[in-house]
């Protein structure tokens, strides 16, 4: 089961929701729609689940066009933000609804949501009723009900960003492990970055309704197409260096740039994880502050222009590299993204 997405566009009033949207998911592939809030990826999932129709465009779900088709004949199932459990209902029948909407006998209808719960790791809550069951509880359930008819296509609409973080970790994961058990073909909408490249087999990042890059996760945050990709997918230092050819100047070291130049001066984005900090007495750089986080330690640096870069090194290190500490700065050898020079005249950086 596959599911494309052709020159999609939706507008509401002067709002453009999608503005040419072209995307296909394989057979068997969790793809996940990353972007900021009002970038159209919600609404590419209401155009899949029929719960709006394009303006203009077509999605096709198997190589068939079901732009028009009524939601309820796409063969697909969806799992909202807000759960949208029945409160009169216990997990049994919120799970077993859809097959009772279509005459199943109640054996059968029986059978599918115990086989279900027991599938999302809630053999025994049955009986319970939403407001017995805690949010990650009611997700899951939200999650059996989407499976109980045997959709082809799963669709998932911001699933988790009501859980708390430990409770949102745990259910990712079961997400994704039931996506590969079934070999289902689903799309993952969210504005979780870290969500985002941990379960999906590829990313599709948006922004005002447009595609910007698709690519697996690893090709995302390591090479990003576009300046708005390198920003919004993790932390990127803004660092000033000189273009020579077809490599830039940064930290006293020369490195490649991935794509071209828009000019000598540029702004040089690099990731907190490849600044290089090395204690050194005479360093030009200080250690302003030290943010612990167990497996990593986040240092912010003032450099010698008083500018201030952030390096990520192992948590080993926190305490050898305190606040306070001269250092010396430099730079991970790999491709840099490069952007017009917004920070004046300045000179490149310097530690």
């Amino acid at each position: 089961m596959t599911v494309e997405f052709r020159a999609l566009r939706r507008t509401y009033g002067a709002t453009t929701a999608l503005d040419g949207l072209d995307l296909t998911v394989a057979q068997g592939e969790l793809i996940a729609l990353l972007g900021p809030s009002g970038c159209g990826k919600t609404t590419a999932l209401r155009c899949v689940a029929g719960f709006e129709t394009p303006d203009s465009g077509a999605v096709l779900i198997d190589g068939k066009d079901v732009t028009r088709v009524p939601a309820n004949r796409r063969d697909a199932g969806m799992v909202f933000q807000s759960y949208s459990l029945f409160p009169n209902l216990n997990a049994r029948d919120n799970v077993a609804f859809g097959l009772r909407v279509r005459r199943r006998p109640t054996a059968e209808r029986h059978a599918r949501a115990a086989e279900l719960l027991a599938l999302v790791g809630l053999p025994d809550h049955g009986d319970r009723f939403p407001h017995q069951l805690s949010g990650g509880q009611q997700q899951r359930v939200a999650l059996a009900r989407a499976l109980a008819l045997q959709p082809r296509v799963l669709l998932l609409d911001e699933p988790l960003s009501a859980l708390d973080a430990k409770v949102r970790v745990t259910l990712r994961e079961e997400i994704r492990r039931l996506q590969l058990e079934l070999g289902i073909t689903t799309v993952f909408v969210t504005h979780d970055q870290e969500e985002a490249l941990s379960v999906a087999d590829r990313v599709a990042v948006l922004r005002a309704g447009r595609l910007e890059q698709v690519g697996a996760p690893a090709e995302i945050y390591d090479r990003p197409a576009t300046p708005f990709v390198a920003e919004f997918v993790g932390t990127m230092n803004h660092v000033p260096g000189r273009v020579t050819g077809d490599r830039v100047e940064v930290f006293g070291r020369s490195l490649p740039v991935d794509g071209t130049a828009p000019g000598e001066l540029v702004d040089v984005l690099i990731r907190p994880e490849a600044v290089l900090v090395t204690p050194a007495e005479d360093g030009g750089a200080l250690i302003l502050a030290s943010s612990f986080r167990g497996s990593t330690a986040r240092l912010r640096v003032q450099l010698a222009d008083q500018s201030e870069v952030l390096a990520d090194v192992p948590g080993h290190d926190a305490v050898r590299l305190a606040p306070g500490l001269r250092v010396e700065v430099g730079v991970v050898e790999r491709p840099v993204l490069v952007t017009a020079r917004t920070s004046g005249d300045q000179e490149p950086a310097v530690a």
